[in-house]
């Protein structure tokens, strides 16, 4: 009996489990004020789910459109790097390169990046590319209109969706050190702004946690120096 494609079954595990965070992406979305349509033209267009969880928090907490484009594109740079580290995988002329640069995400650049060969990357890149992206796409869909029977999910407590998904899509990067100092200085950050800054500032002040970062990952790397050896 031939065994199960590995690299396979587990594109698509990924994308069954990131398009039920676009459930709770489509209720809340509509909850801000978007129209379904609105909601699925960002899962088509804009593709990365910290940064429309982003906009819709902004959204949601009564900021402006302007407002809540800062930190969306913030998030959304981190895209840019992966795209430099998988440029070799990807394949063929400027167009095609351009639709297999819209799968650049968490989780097509990490499935790649595990791969041994460059076919095999390429490969693993596709399959949880599109898994990542009919799944996220059906799900926001899915949830937009569930968004629009249950009205205001205030009501029903749902409104702590987008902390929970949001730290779920967060949780898996908090690997080492500098990562969690980042995260906690950050997170500090944006909780003592939230009372006194408009919507989106907190998000983007936020990033003054990458300093205490940098200097953790700077202070656990290697030194050569041999007046540090033991």
């Amino acid at each position: 009996m031939r065994r199960p494609d590995p690299v396979l079954r587990a594109a698509l595990a990924i994308g069954l489990a990131t398009g039920a965070y676009a459930v709770s992406y489509g209720v809340l979305a509509v909850a801000a004020g978007l129209s379904v349509a609105q909601t699925c033209a960002m899962s088509a267009l804009v593709f990365t789910g910290a940064s429309q969880f982003a906009v819709i928090g902004v959204l949601g907490a009564g900021g402006s459109a302007a407002a809540a484009l800062a930190p969306a594109l913030l998030l959304a740079a981190r895209n840019g790097l992966y795209g430099l580290a998988l440029a070799p995988v990807l394949r063929g002329g400027r167009l095609r390169r351009g639709v297999e640069a819209q799968l650049v995400i968490d989780e097509s650049t990490a499935m790649a990046r595990a791969q041994a060969d460059p076919h095999g990357a390429h490969r693993a890149f596709l399959l949880t590319g599109l898994s990542v992206f009919v799944c996220w796409n059906a799900g926001s869909l899915a949830g937009a209109l569930a968004g629009e029977g249950i009205g205001d999910p205030r009501a029903l407590g749902l409104d702590a969706m987008f902390p929970a998904a949001f730290l779920a899509l967060l949780w898996p990067q908090l690997r080492d050190r500098a990562t969690r100092t980042a995260a906690g200085v950050g997170a500090a950050v944006a909780v003592a702004l939230v009372p006194v800054a408009p919507a989106g500032l907190p998000i983007l002040a936020a990033v003054l946690g990458v300093l205490p970062g940098l200097r953790a990952l700077r202070a656990a790397a290697p030194t050569d120096d041999p007046a540090d050896a033991p």
